[in-house]
C-alpha cells in the first residue's frame, strides 16, 4: 500500500538525495539550502538578487529564506546591501569566499545528479525531470 503513496516515494526518494547532497555539502561546509541559493544568485544578471525572488525561485517562505539568509551572512558567503533608490528593497549578494566555492559546488550537484540518475538512461532521466518540473508548477496546494 505504501508503494503506491505518493508522499511516501517523494519523501523518501527526497531524504536519499538530501543526505547524498548534504555529505558532498560537508567538503564546503555548506548546506544543501546554502548551495541552492549560491546557485540561484550565480544565475542571475550581476549575481544580484532579492530574499524575494530567492525566496519565489526556491519555492521558500520569507522567514525561511531570512534564516538561511542569515546564516550565510555569518559565514561570510553574501553580503546584504540596501537599495539606493528604495530603501525596502534589499539586494543579496555572494562574497568573494561564496565565489571561490562555485566550480566545487556546481562539480558536488554534478556528482549528486550523476549518482541519483545512473540508473536510469538519458530519456528516462528527461522524463524523470520533467515530471518532477511538472509537478513543482502543479496546482497543488
Amino acid at each position: 500500500m505504501v508503494d503506491n503513496c505518493m508522499n511516501y516515494l517523494l519523501s523518501v526518494t527526497q531524504h536519499k538525495v538530501f543526505k547524498y547532497y548534504s555529505k558532498l555539502l560537508e567538503r564546503e561546509g555548506i548546506t544543501s539550502a546554502q548551495a541552492g541559493v549560491l546557485t540561484y544568485i550565480w544565475s542571475v544578471p550581476d549575481n544580484k538578487t532579492t530574499p524575494k525572488e530567492i525566496g519565489k525561485k526556491l519555492h521558500l517562505e520569507a522567514p525561511t529564506v531570512s534564516g538561511i539568509l542569515d546564516k550565510m551572512q555569518k559565514l561570510d558567503l553574501i553580503d546584504r546591501e540596501v537599495d539606493p533608490d528604495n530603501r525596502r528593497i534589499i539586494f543579496v549578494t555572494p562574497t568573494n569566499k561564496a565565489n571561490q566555492m562555485k566550480t566545487s559546488i556546481k562539480s558536488m550537484t554534478e556528482e549528486m545528479n550523476q549518482q541519483v540518475l545512473k540508473d536510469f538512461s538519458s530519456e528516462e532521466a528527461e522524463l524523470l525531470k520533467q515530471f518532477l518540473t511538472k509537478l513543482i508548477h502543479s496546482e497543488i496546494k
